[in-house]
């Protein structure tokens, strides 16, 4: 998502959207694959909202529907309660009610962040 390079089975890593350091917990609505040797240095680092969200959603977006598709009882799922309090408006919502439930989620822990110290990735 970052580096726009192919990632491998097996040859990745798990990054947190949105700093582990900030919001100090794993659900699965902030995690994304990452490639290895980014990760390592992007750190603690916030993601340019405006550059990376929609890349995010889209990853989300496709976990969340293909595990509720494919087991809706998941407890995966309990993680996007947070963004999402009734899963099973899952796939009566528009794809922008659901991005804008995203956005309404993450932006602010974003800004938050940001105004506590927390600097932004520069990818040149």
């Amino acid at each position: 998502m970052y580096t726009q390079n192919l990632l491998h089975v097996n040859e990745y890593a798990v990054d947190h959207f949105v700093p582990f350091a900030f919001v100090s917990h794993d659900l699965i609505w902030n995690l994304i694959p990452a490639d290895k040797s980014f990760n390592c240095s992007k750190s603690d680092k916030l993601p340019i909202f405006d550059k990376y969200f929609d890349n995010y959603f889209e990853l989300q977006e496709l976990a969340m529907k293909n595990v509720f598709s494919y087991s809706p009882k998941n407890k995966l799922l309990q993680d996007y309660l947070t963004i999402l309090p009734d899963l099973s408006l899952l796939n009566s919502l528009s794809k922008e009610d659901l991005k804008n439930r995203f956005k309404d989620n993450i932006y602010p822990l974003i800004t938050i962040a940001a105004n506590n110290g927390f600097e932004y990735i520069y990818i040149s």
